[in-house]
């Protein structure tokens, strides 16, 4: 007689308020700025005085970080571009956008010191990313546009799919990023007009067998105005943001144990209360935990930066996988070297869900997408400005049209290519 397993798992959210989330905000701002300067440029036809290069986007780079304490924002990183794009106007919209408006809170966007030291890209990086090492060496002619660009990096990236929600995401990260949203929500629309932007959410589920059967704990934690007390909190969060969210998502939370600002106070939050730094939010981006994180960080980094656009690349081919009903879970890894148009492996599990060998699935991986760097920022259409919208509430499990790599267009042609 076989025995149930029975565990909980928990994944956490931040708000937009979150330092660390201010800060892949602005790091992602200045790409977008740069991306769409850099087209505009291009379109009307401009060429560098000092190199004699026309501009155009596929040409640029960037990796932007940005740090942030009391009273500060710092943007470093390295960029190729012959766009001007005014930073510190970019760090202080972003800061004004999210809400740090007022000195009380301990941040504001009028205020705030800016400093800018982004400096060129390395010459060294940019040699195999401007020709792969395939055409350096001659493995291939060089004609195919897709083998002539490197991977901006080496690395590996995962990409994870289940068929726990509608969007095929966990439902721990799911549920923690809308109730992420949802505080964010009724602090701007003044629904809770006592709240700050900085905060925090955190839902554990109970699994039994590798399934979701409840939500056991549900935790909010919200920075908020000096003059208000945890038990009026409480009741609001309860009102406004947690039932509304488990509601509209269809989800029954009744007998969940219910946590808001356990500390009791939340008032000094964001940059004052707790430095933030790109990329450090890596597991909030991604998966909540449930699925593994090559290491690399994605925002402010182009889409040759394959961080990035491999990570997108492998959520898609999960998710495809999933849709076509070909395992109830997926995880990809990918594989690449700098320099490298082609990735180095491709590895597919199912975490023994397949509906066929995972060896069939694998190939039909391998048939159905071309996952070199050029290819993906074509299928996925990533030289586009929409990265500010992938810094809060994951880069995954949202389908929007910016966000392509959560389509669903290749299902067809997975399940044709493994004989169904």
């Amino acid at each position: 007689m076989s025995q149930t397993h029975s565990y909980l798992f928990t994944s956490e959210s931040v708000t937009e308020g979150h330092p660390d989330k201010l800060c892949d905000q602005v790091s992602d701002a200045i790409l977008d700025a740069i991306l769409e300067k850099e087209a505009k440029l291009a379109e009307a036809g401009y060429v560098s005085p000092e190199s004699g290069s026309p501009a155009c986007v596929d040409d640029v780079r960037c990796a932007i970080e940005t740090f942030t304490t009391t009273g500060i924002v710092t943007v470093m990183g390295e960029v190729r571009t012959q766009a001007y794009v005014d930073v510190d106007t970019i760090v202080r919209d972003v800061v004004r956008d999210i809400g740090y408006t007022r000195a009380k809170m301990g941040f504001d966007a009028e205020t705030c010191a800016v400093a800018n030291y982004m400096h060129a890209q390395s010459a060294d990086i940019a040699l195999g990313v401007d020709e792969s090492y395939e055409v350096q060496q001659g493995e291939v002619a060089g004609d195919d546009a897709y083998d002539r660009i490197g991977a901006g990096d080496q690395g590996v990236m995962f990409g994870y799919a289940c068929n726990e929600t509608s969007t095929l995401m966990p439902m721990p990260i799911y549920l923690a990023h809308r109730l992420a949203e949802r505080l964010t929500q009724v602090r701007k629309d003044g629904t809770v007009p006592y709240l700050y932007p900085d905060g925090k959410t955190q839902v554990t589920v109970r699994y039994v067998d590798d399934k979701p059967v409840a939500v056991e704990k549900v935790l909010v934690s919200t920075q908020h105005r000096a003059d208000v007390e945890v038990a009026q909190i409480k009741a609001d969060m309860i009102e406004h943001v947690i039932t509304p969210v488990f509601e509209a998502e269809g989800v029954n939370w009744e007998g969940a144990e219910v946590f808001v600002n356990p500390t009791g106070r939340f008032v000094v939050g964001g940059p004052m209360g707790d430095t933030g730094l790109t990329g450090r939010k890596i597991i909030v981006d991604t998966y909540g935990g449930m699925g593994r994180h090559g290491g690399g960080a994605f925002s402010g980094k182009d889409c040759t930066k394959v961080d990035r656009s491999a990570a997108y690349a492998a959520r898609w081919v999960a998710k495809n996988i999933v849709a076509a009903e070909l395992a109830d879970r997926c995880e990809v890894q990918l594989a690449y070297a700098i320099g490298v148009a082609r990735p180095l492996s491709v590895y597919v599990n199912t975490f023994g869900t397949a509906k066929v060998g995972e060896d069939v699935i694998e190939q039909a991986v391998n048939q159905v997408f071309d996952l070199r760097p050029a290819a993906i920022i074509d299928a996925l259409k990533l030289r586009r400005p929409i990265y500010r919208l992938t810094s809060n509430y994951g880069h995954f499990g949202r389908e929007l049209p910016e966000f392509t790599w959560e389509q669903r267009d290749r299902v067809d042609a997975l399940r044709e290519a493994c004989g169904l």
